[in-house]
C-alpha cells in the first residue's frame, strides 16, 4: 500500500488565478488540466469515515479505481492515508463489478483540476461546484516548502475530504448525493 500525503486549502477564484501565475513564475512544470467525475461507492460494511472506494473518470478517456483508508484520527494539517490505485480500461465494467459485489454508487462529485509540479510536490488547483481548492501532495517537507513558496501559510486549511464536502454542499439525487456543475460548464477545463 502506498501512502498519500497532502494538505488542502480553500481559496477564491481570484486566489487560484494568482497561484497559477506564481506557479509559472516559479518555473513549476504544468501537468495539464482534466475534467473528472468521481463516484464513491458504499456498502458491504465500508465505513465512509475511514475507508473510501472511488472510481474516477478523467476527461472521458482515463479511469482510475482507488481504495483509501485513514490510519486513525486525523486532526493534523497534513493528511496521511493509505492508498491503492489502478487504472482500469473500462470504467463502466469496473462499476458493474463493484455493484455485482454489493457496492452501490453513493456519492458523485465533478471537478476541474489543473496539475503543476513544484520541486518535489504536486500542486493542484481544483474547482468543484462548491468552490476552489488547492492541494499540495508529496513528502511533508516538500508540501511545507511549496506552501511557503506559494504564500499559503495563512490560507484557510481544509481538513474535510471532497466527499465530506460533497455531503455538506451537494444535492440528493436518486438515492445518492451529487455535486455537479450546471450543464454547459463542463467543457471549461
Amino acid at each position: 500500500m502506498g501512502t498519500e500525503i497532502e494538505k488542502k486549502y480553500r481559496v477564491t477564484e481570484d486566489e487560484a488565478a494568482r497561484l497559477r501565475g506564481v506557479l509559472r513564475e516559479l518555473g513549476a512544470r504544468n501537468g495539464g488540466a482534466t475534467f473528472e467525475v468521481n463516484t464513491l461507492f458504499a456498502g458491504n460494511d465500508l465505513d465512509p469515515r475511514r475507508r473510501a472506494l472511488r472510481l474516477r473518470r478523467e476527461g472521458g478517456q482515463r479511469a482510475v479505481l482507488t481504495y483509501k483508508e485513514r490510519p486513525g484520527s486525523e486532526p493534523e494539517s497534513v493528511k496521511r492515508r493509505h492508498e491503492i490505485e489502478t487504472e482500469v480500461a473500462d470504467a463502466d465494467a469496473a462499476a458493474a463489478i463493484l455493484e455485482a459485489l454489493g457496492y452501490r454508487a453513493a456519492l458523485v462529485y465533478e471537478k476541474r483540476r489543473e496539475k503543476f509540479h513544484l520541486g518535489g510536490a504536486e500542486v493542484v488547483l481544483d474547482e468543484l461546484p462548491f468552490g476552489w481548492f488547492v492541494e499540495i501532495e508529496g513528502e511533508e517537507i516538500d508540501i511545507l516548502d511549496a506552501e511557503r513558496r506559494l504564500e499559503l501559510t495563512t490560507a484557510e486549511h481544509v481538513h474535510e475530504s471532497y466527499p465530506e464536502l460533497t455531503v455538506r454542499h451537494g444535492l440528493k439525487s436518486g438515492g445518492r448525493v451529487e455535486a455537479r456543475f450546471q450543464s454547459g460548464e463542463i467543457g471549461n477545463v
